[in-house]
């Protein structure tokens, strides 16, 4: 499958004047988002705590993270960013994807909306016994 680029904006909070805009590669083999560390830095993101991470290689490394809120095709949501290396290419992780309902197309790949973001508790939408 081909790479798929979207523009995504990570900021330290909402209305922050300072934010980290760049084409994040999306990757649905990674669950969190990640950024060069230094730009992390000046968007006014700070780490939070530090996760082992398994690389594609098999590797694995720690890293530290920060939270942030993470925009991008017109939606937003927030989550860990990744501090990587500073020359790393930016990811955009699945957990982003699907907390806004997008997901990977493989046949055509493009990013698509799902109608709706699925909540699977058989409890939902089911009236009580006490609702009458």
């Amino acid at each position: 499958m081909g790479s798929i680029h979207v523009t995504t904006t990570v900021r330290a909070r909402e209305n922050a004047r300072k934010k980290y805009v760049s084409e994040f590669l999306v990757d649905t083999g990674a669950t969190d988002s990640l950024a060069p560390a230094k730009e992390l830095k000046k968007a006014g993101i700070k780490p939070r705590g530090r996760m082992a991470y398994e690389l594609a290689d098999g590797q694995t490394v720690e890293y530290a993270f920060g939270l942030a809120e993470i925009e991008f095709m017109g939606e937003i949501t927030s989550g860990r960013v990744i501090f990587g290396p500073d020359d790393a290419a930016p990811l955009l992780g699945v957990t982003a994807l699907e907390s806004v309902g997008i997901l990977v197309d493989p046949a055509n790949r493009t990013l698509r909306r799902m109608p709706a973001i699925p909540l699977k508790s058989a409890a939902l939408g089911r009236p009580s016994r006490h609702d009458d």
